[in-house]
């Protein structure tokens, strides 16, 4: 019996993992034991099936040109002495076979170079994406699965013909090249198949039960590199169209999508939209129960992101519920490690409630079980030193914190993305003790771990911003500005260029120009800043507000007063705008107009020097302010 090639569609729940597509890790090509006709190279027999889901299967065998007469198992008769075509037929029969048959890329790349001699380039090609898949599957070699996705490539894609084979062999190529890092050459490929996909659906050229496997793959790879690129807004919109295929294609209850909706949870988490991740983190968890019981894994992996979403929703009491109960099914299935990190997080939601005495026994007990110089040991001692900074003992604090940098320093070639987290919240905790030179010098080593990270650039803005701010903060403007301009390009590549984040880095570098008395360049920045915080916060905002106030200010030290008294009297038309909780910042407002007015008739005053706006932790977007991630992690005592 001949083995098929097929391709089989595994969408796994890993949450923007290398996720190769229908033609890569989503699509393995495999053997088919279970068929049971012979099915020769010149065919493709391709169950596309969704992990886990019996009951869709999808056969379809998409025919090459070819000798109708190639295939000796077709001949009526076989004569007793084969002429010499016969046995060249039969020759060309035994290496299909022996490629068809191929278990491993080794006997696959054997009988490949036997096909080089009497196969049709058309038909190399197929056989050249075939390996190409297993290459990229095992991930060992990228540079020789591009050289096999290339030949693909190059041979199925002659005539310029739209067809499935092409869209697959662009996502080959697409995810091969995410493999070698060169992202915006696998972004091209990708979005080459993604176009040739909707148009194949469009044009009827292929059943919409064979595109949609193979764009919901394309999706996924999409949103991967758009994630590795740190533009995680647009990879947002990658997997909500991923997570809609498997919406359409899987039954509503099945575990399958419900890992989908907890995987697009996380992504709403990883870019601190904890709003937009709640419903989809509550369906992971409705359909789950429903499933497999509340006693199942899935269903304390679900209520672990909950207890992430509701702490960034401030909703801690919520959040510790769901990390109890995480934690009963995490000991009733031996998972001891899940089971650590679980109560770190309680320890975490614990500070946050003001349980630090509470949260601090947690610590202890918790460091009893942890290794000398293990990551989790360096996070229990990151917990003890904010309950320890929160209670205002700063001294243990410090002694903690220095126990965890010397752990973590010895990880740095290890886990350099969980260093650099870890990096970032010590600092945090110096930041709030006012020890400002040893903050910022963690967050100069955070920076350097993240630079060699291209999937942490978004991470890499928000740290760059921290460092600018600090040294605005401290007197080092002509230091701080190159990190604030730094912050926001990236910020904006990740983001997109009307997030609030980059709104807030903008009025910071306002701030720096205005202060080395470049008002132009304030004025200008300043703008940009008052432009973006009134479309993504509103201008009645007190971050809006002060973005228009700080641009008066710019105005006034350019000598332009017209323009400076009229953002002024705007800022006093929103204060006005927020009733009695705005009165102490209405009446500064006014009396800033008539010193600008009293300026203008050329009159001295004792107008006050623009000051920057901080940087609020919760627009810096990495991990460090989500406490799901090993950063947000607090303590007291544990110091023998």
């Amino acid at each position: 019996m001949k083995p098929s090639l097929s391709l089989l569609s595994n969408f796994n729940r890993q949450r923007f993992r290398r996720i190769s597509s229908l033609l890569t890790r989503n699509y393995i090509s495999v053997n088919s034991p279970s068929s049971s006709s012979s099915l020769p190279l010149h065919s493709i027999d391709r169950r596309i099936q969704f992990c886990g889901q019996n009951h869709v299967s999808i056969l379809e065998i998409i025919q090459f040109q070819t000798n109708p007469s190639r295939n000796l198992g077709t001949l009526a008769e076989k004569p007793t002495q084969l002429s010499y075509r016969q046995r060249k037929l039969r020759e060309k029969s035994d290496i299909e076979e022996a490629f068809e048959s191929a278990n491993t890329s080794e006997e696959m790349l054997k009988a490949f170079r036997d096909m080089e001699a009497c196969f049709d380039e058309r038909e190399l090609g197929l056989a050249s994406l075939k390996i190409g898949l297993k290459l990229d599957q095992e991930g060992e070699d990228p540079e020789k699965a591009l050289s096999f996705a290339e030949k693909a490539l190059k041979a199925l894609d002659q005539d310029g013909k739209p067809s499935l084979l092409v869209a697959m062999a662009l996502q080959l190529m697409g995810s091969v090249n995410y493999s070698l890092k060169r992202f915006n050459d696998s972004l091209g490929y990708l979005n080459r198949a993604n176009r040739l996909l909707v148009r194949l659906e469009e044009e009827r050229a292929a059943s919409v039960e064979d595109i949609r496997p193979v764009l919901h793959a394309v999706q996924l790879e999409l949103g991967n590199v758009m994630t590795a690129m740190g533009r995680r807004e647009e990879a947002l919109e990658n997997l909500k169209k991923a997570l809609e295929i498997k919406e359409m294609t899987l039954e509503k209850d099945s575990k399958e999508l419900g890992v989908a909706y907890r995987d697009l949870a996380e992504a709403y988490v990883s870019v601190l939209n904890f709003k937009e991740a709640l419903p989809f983190g509550l369906k992971a968890l409705e359909i789950h129960i429903k499933e497999l019981g509340h006693n199942s894994v899935e269903v304390a992996h679900d209520r672990r992101i909950l207890g992430v979403i509701y702490t960034g929703l401030e909703e801690h009491a919520k959040a510790l519920e769901q990390n109890e109960l995480s934690q009963k099914v995490l000991k009733n299935w031996g998972l001891s490690s899940e089971l650590l990190r679980a109560e770190i997080d309680a320890a975490n939601m614990q500070i946050a409630l003001g349980n630090y005495d509470e949260a601090v026994n947690t610590l202890k007990g918790i460091a009893q079980k942890t290794e000398k110089d293990s990551e989790n040991r360096a996070l229990v001692f990151i917990s003890m030193g904010k309950a320890l900074c929160n209670q205002e003992n700063f001294p243990d604090s410090k002694r903690c914190l220095k126990i965890a940098c010397g752990i973590l320093e010895k990880k740095e070639t290890v886990s350099p993305t969980e260093v650099a987290e870890a990096y970032s919240e010590i600092s945090m905790q110096y930041e709030t003790m006012n020890e400002f030179d040893i903050a910022i010098s963690l967050l100069k080593r955070t920076l350097a771990l993240l630079q060699k990270q291209p999937q942490e650039q978004h991470s890499e803005g928000s740290v760059s911003a921290r460092i600018g701010w600090l040294l605005l903060l401290t007197g080092e403007v002509p230091q701080a500005i190159p990190f604030l301009e730094s912050a926001a390009e990236i910020m904006k590549e990740s983001f997109g260029s009307k997030h609030f984040g980059v709104g807030y880095i903008y009025n910071n570098l306002g701030a720096a120009y205005l202060e080395l008395d470049r008002p132009q360049s304030a004025a200008q920045v300043f703008a940009v800043a008052k432009d973006i915080t009134d479309v993504s916060l509103g201008p009645h905002h007190v971050d809006s507000i002060e973005a228009c106030k700080n641009l008066s200010k710019a105005y006034s030290a350019m000598g332009s007063y017209p323009l400076a008294i009229e953002f002024q009297q705007r800022v006093i038309d929103a204060w006005e705008g927020h009733g009695p909780s705005g009165e102490e910042e209405l009446r500064e407002a006014r009396q800033v107009l008539e010193e600008l007015k009293m300026k203008a008739r050329g009159r001295s005053t004792n107008l006050l020097p623009t000051k920057a706006s901080p940087l609020p932790q919760h627009s810096l977007a990495s991990r460090n302010s989500q406490p799901n991630v090993p950063l947000n992690q607090n303590s007291a005592s544990l110091i023998q």
